[in-house]
């Protein structure tokens, strides 16, 4: 049992790693820019959240497979074969939640106010100075968000890692895939154990997002009570 329990928690925790990593700079990269295709750019970015997951896992087989595009091109450079490893299943599970990453992403660095990092470039500040002392600060609430919830949907993806991984215990099998064939073969004490790991995680880490951003909301609202008395006094 907790061997799916370690493995699920790597996988997420290392998904949501990349998640994190191509997120935070799409997002930015999109987030203030108009130019044409920029809705067919982003509805490529979203579709994995309504697509079947295993038609992603699918296509990732398709692609990464010994005769995919991507797949034969790393066997024959590096003699890598990431289908039916691990890997895959990280690759699945950072796919399959990346559009919550972005679309977190993408709503924090619009809210950030563009006066205080154009007062930040006319004190002299290069760009890169501006996304990690002004942008970065300002947005992390929405970047955390999208991590958890990432997490939260990595931790808990089965069909693209069922389609691209496999289910070989101790290897590549998940939580998800676990309790699946624990049912098919009638250990259900097993499943219910595995079903209350995973929801417990699960809830535990929306639990503590819903009580950060209450704390967090508090606090800039309390912020903002006393420059409005500091302003009348």
């Amino acid at each position: 049992m907790i061997t799916p329990i370690v493995l699920s928690i790597k996988v997420a925790l290392l998904a949501v790693s990349i998640d994190a990593v191509l997120g935070t700079l799409l997002a930015r990269a999109l987030a203030r820019r108009s130019f044409p295709g920029k809705n067919l750019v982003e509805s490529c970015i979203m579709l994995p959240m309504v697509l079947p997951p295993t038609v992603l896992g699918y296509g990732l087989l398709i692609l990464l497979g010994k005769r995919g595009l991507l797949g034969r091109l790393l066997q024959e450079m590096f003699g890598l074969q990431i289908v039916f490893t691990w890997w895959a299943a990280i690759v699945a599970a950072a796919v399959v939640s990346f559009p919550l990453m972005y679309q977190s992403a993408k709503a924090a660095f619009c809210s950030v106010d563009v006066s205080l990092e154009q007062a930040a470039r006319t004190l002299g500040s290069g760009e890169g100075r501006v996304f990690l002392r002004v942008t970065l600060p300002l947005a992390y609430p929405g970047l955390l968000a999208g991590l958890v919830l990432a997490f939260a949907r990595a931790l808990g993806e089965f069909g693209a890692t069922l389609m691209i991984a496999g289910n070989i215990p101790g290897k590549t099998q998940t939580i998800p895939l676990a309790i699946y064939f624990a049912v098919e073969t009638g250990d259900n004490q097993l499943a219910r154990n595995l079903v209350l790991a995973i929801t417990v995680m699960a809830f535990g880490a929306l639990f503590w997002l819903n009580s950060w951003s209450k704390k967090k909301l508090q606090t800039l609202q309390q912020g903002g009570d006393v420059r409005v008395k500091s302003s009348h006094s």
